[in-house]
């Protein structure tokens, strides 16, 4: 009976193991999904100047940011590099939920909030509350472990293996 239980256990133990970043992908992937979404249908997002604008907000951001040169490239054409930043955040959404190449994913998800956080979080104080750091750390489990279960590489491994 006590090792029934133990075997149980310590079946339940390495399901969840295995699933333990499931919930992270999909949070990370749903969210990416849904910021490039939100940045390509809001047309004053989109725009080089004027409230809400790509452009307004790297203005706002050049002068405390760690890497002025950065905003200042983003600033030779914001229209240009709203498109990037929203079209990257949605390839990198789908790659994430759907486990697609999900290592190149997160590094492109750790690349773009890496990007955020040295331009347009840099100032946030303390900087516990800039997200853009928080959304770094988190695509770095995903990044070295990449998307084991449930997904598109999954599903490939597993077929590379009964080809074998």
């Amino acid at each position: 009976m006590i090792d029934e239980r133990r075997g149980r256990r310590g079946a339940w133990k390495e399901t969840a193991q295995r699933y333990a970043l499931l919930p992270l992908r999909i949070f990370l992937g749903v969210t990416f999904i849904y910021a490039g979404i939100d940045k390509l249908t809001d047309s004053a997002f989109m725009a080089a100047g004027g409230t809400g604008s790509v452009g307004e907000l790297m203005r706002a951001v050049r002068d405390t940011s760690a890497i002025p040169g950065l905003v200042d490239l983003a600033l030779k054409n914001p229209e240009g590099f709203g498109y990037a930043i929203a079209l990257g955040e949605l390839a990198v959404g789908i790659g994430t939920l759907l486990g697609l190449l999900a290592r190149l994913a997160a590094l492109g998800g750790a690349l773009i909030s890496l990007s955020l956080w040295l331009t347009v979080s840099w100032a946030t104080d303390p900087y516990y509350y800039g997200n853009d750091l928080i959304y770094l750390m988190a695509w770095l489990p995903l990044l070295l472990a990449g998307a084991s279960v449930l997904s598109v590489d999954a599903a490939f491994a597993e077929r590379r293996r009964r080809i074998r």
